[in-house]
């Protein structure tokens, strides 16, 4: 049975998934950007985040799962959110002939919504280029233009994929400013970036993917308190073991992996940052300690993102280990039946008994698979 609409959603997505063949694309994703609020989907590469645009954007119907634009079917009631939402996607083709003035003229007889030429090639610092060819732009002059065409009219929704790429720090800045704007305005707007930062500073609320699911999600403050923070430094090798009781996990190695007999490098991964740092400072001040190369930081997007990658790795590594295990099983088993079957009806026995253990470690290997897949 479809979902009812959310009145407070923007953009409501509810178990949607989508597979290009036998590769699954997009596993049960759920995420809501509500009205007025700039919402980042971010994600490492290939995690799925570009497909679940393009299903957001009506552009793919999704193989389960439903999705609800302004509470409409994206792709079943297409037209009608057309002149509602405006897209800027990470290449657009254009009339490279025209200039940009004709282009936004031109936008402005099909897009269905109404603005003012000069205004909006204003906002986006282009006034100055109002009557030069398109093929004579520069990448991140056309990248305003796009800007231009998805801000035009208003629209109720705002999908910016990627938008920053090619532009300079003005330029960025600029753009910044102007989505400031949109959201003061009560425009919604969906954002991804590989500039950690600018999600950081533009969103109010985040989901991160990786392998097509959503990793974490929630305001930024919620996604980042969720997750520990560090504090690194180095320590004489003399003390390496009388360090003082803290609240966080720590490791003690030596200096980027070297056999250092002078030094040591300790890490605290901890949710109680101020604490641990306060009783590791008294420490060293007691024992005389200089602690080189001291760094405490709270949890940023940028670790939350290693956090996610490596953690995958390790569980993608273990799944590997699994499968390998359940592969010298059956090896071991085939042999067990080839020495049943030189003592005649024993030999039967034993490789029924071989089989069954070649089947239970096959299923074994794949459920350790799934397992990652659902972690």
């Amino acid at each position: 049975m479809p979902i009812p609409p959310n009145r407070d959603a923007a953009v409501d997505v509810d178990g949607l998934n989508f597979a290009y063949g036998r590769y699954q694309a997009v596993k049960d994703v759920s995420l809501k950007a509500l009205r007025g609020e700039v919402f980042a989907l971010l994600g490492t590469n290939g995690a799925g985040k570009t497909t679940s645009l393009e299903l957001i954007q009506g552009y793919r119907r999704p193989d389960a799962g439903h999705i609800r634009v302004l509470g409409l079917d994206p792709f079943r009631q297409r037209r009608s959110l057309r002149r509602r939402t405006g897209f800027m996607l990470q290449e657009a083709g254009f009339l490279t002939e025209m200039t940009v003035r004709e282009t936004i003229e031109l936008w402005d007889s099909i897009s269905g919504r109404r603005d003012s030429v000069d205004r909006v090639m204003d906002r986006v610092d282009l006034a100055g280029r109002a009557d030069v060819r398109l093929d004579q732009l520069s990448g991140g002059e056309k990248r305003r233009l796009d800007i231009a065409l998805a801000v035009w009219g208003g629209p109720e929704l705002v999908v910016l994929d990627e938008p920053t790429t090619g532009l300079d720090p003005e330029s960025r800045r600029r753009l910044w400013s102007l989505v400031d704007d949109l959201r003061a305005a009560g425009t919604t707007i969906i954002l991804t970036t590989h500039y950690l930062e600018e999600a950081e500073a533009l969103a109010d609320r985040l989901a991160i993917m990786h392998e097509g699911r959503v990793a974490v999600s929630g305001t930024l403050r919620e996604v980042l308190e969720a997750h520990p923070a560090t504090i690194s430094a180095r320590l004489p090798s003399s003390l390496a073991d009388d360090l003082p009781a803290l609240s966080g996990s720590t490791t003690v190695a030596a200096p980027g992996g070297a056999d250092d007999s002078d030094t040591r490098a300790l890490r605290v991964e901890t949710s109680a940052l101020q604490a641990d740092l306060t009783v590791l400072l008294e420490w060293a001040d007691r024992r005389g300690v200089p602690l080189s190369g001291l760094h405490a930081q709270p949890a940023t997007l940028e670790s939350l993102f290693h956090t996610i990658r490596t953690r995958s790795e390790r569980l993608t590594a273990e799944a590997m280990e699994a499968a390998d295990q359940g592969a010298q099983d059956t090896q071991g088993a085939h042999g067990t039946d080839g020495d049943g079957a030189r003592s005649g009806d024993g030999g039967g026995d034993g490789s029924e008994d071989g089989g069954d253990g070649r089947q239970g470690a096959g299923h074994g290997a794949e459920n350790d698979v799934e397992g990652v897949s659902a972690r």
